[in-house]
């Protein structure tokens, strides 16, 4: 990147530093990006007129496959915005693609550590910069076994009604098509797709995107955790509906928790260990032919009396 011209997004405050990103990276990413996209994918895309040509804004999105950033970029692109992402700091110390994200100003998530308000700080400053912020509310590709969305993280909330930004809601399917995610569930529709890449035959890239999320009800609300909640929920319902009209499906009337799920899975192993471990604490029995493995007997059926 030594060299290449930076880029200052205009700055509301006075002396404060802008977003900053280089000219040269965004143009190349859309020499390279834009062609193979088209020639690789079909599109089906709709409401694109519901993006903002201008001014900071939020892009809110489902996840459902390592693929679909690429998809959703490149709708937002033809859209009239450059997108940025929130991207884990692990990617930036990568030599080539570090370079591409520094240069083209996506922004590192530092997770699990005591940088990870960092992220926030300058997401917020690209917003008050202008730029065109995406999010993927629910933190990862979705676990729902019918890849509808799970419930969201509060981030795109928090950002919003701290910013003002709007926050359009867009919903995409058809990536999952092209590349399953490899870590998702074994059950359902997600459990039916053959894991890998699948270029051919040419698949159908289906987004649309929204009107903005109407929050204003939270305007003026400390951002504790219900105000956080609520403000969420709206926009991961949002989502949901948007992806329904794309299905051709009614959504769940409940979204999937991952989180809930882990924690039901866990008590369900605990309990099953700790009942193993009560039979296997059971003293051994002498039979004739020796010791006999606790609970064996119990499980054969008795002989009848003579």
């Amino acid at each position: 990147m030594s060299g290449a011209k930076r880029g200052v997004a205009p700055s509301p405050e006075e002396g404060r530093p802008g977003h900053r990103y280089s000219p040269g990276w965004r143009k190349l990413t859309i020499v390279i990006l834009r062609p193979l996209l088209s020639g690789l994918l079909r599109r089906d895309w709709r409401g694109r007129a519901n993006v903002p040509r201008k001014g900071g804004v939020i892009i809110a999105a489902n996840h459902i496959s390592e693929a679909d950033p690429l998809a959703l970029a490149h709708f937002v692109y033809e859209s009239g915005r450059y997108p940025v992402y929130l991207a884990k700091s692990t990617l930036f110390d990568v030599r080539f693609i570090g370079a591409v994200l520094r240069g083209t100003g996506q922004i590192p998530v530092y997770r699990d550590s005591a940088d990870a308000s960092l992220a926030l700080r300058d997401a917020e400053k690209a917003l008050l910069d202008g730029e065109c912020l995406m999010f993927y509310p629910e933190g990862s590709c979705t676990r729902d076994p019918e890849l509808w969305p799970m419930t969201g993280q509060t981030g795109a909330a928090r950002m919003a009604l701290q910013t003002g930004a709007k926050v359009v809601p867009v919903a995409s399917w058809g990536a999952h098509e092209l590349m399953p995610y490899k870590k998702g569930e074994q059950k359902g529709l997600a459990g039916s797709l053959k894991k890998g890449v699948h270029p051919v035959p040419r698949k159908t890239m289906r987004v649309v995107a929204g009107p903005p999320v109407d929050l204003s009800r939270y305007a003026g609300l400390p951002l504790d955790r219900d105000t956080l909640r609520a403000a969420t929920d709206d926009i991961m319902a949002a989502i949901t509906a948007l992806l329904g009209e794309l299905r051709g499906e009614e959504p769940p009337a409940e979204p999937f928790d991952h989180h809930r799920v882990l924690e039901e899975r866990r008590r369900a192993a605990e309990a099953e260990a700790a009942a193993a471990a009560a039979r296997g604490a059971v003293p051994e029995q002498a039979g004739p032919a020796g010791p006999e493995p606790a609970g064996r007997r119990a499980a054969e059926p008795k002989a009848a009396d003579s």
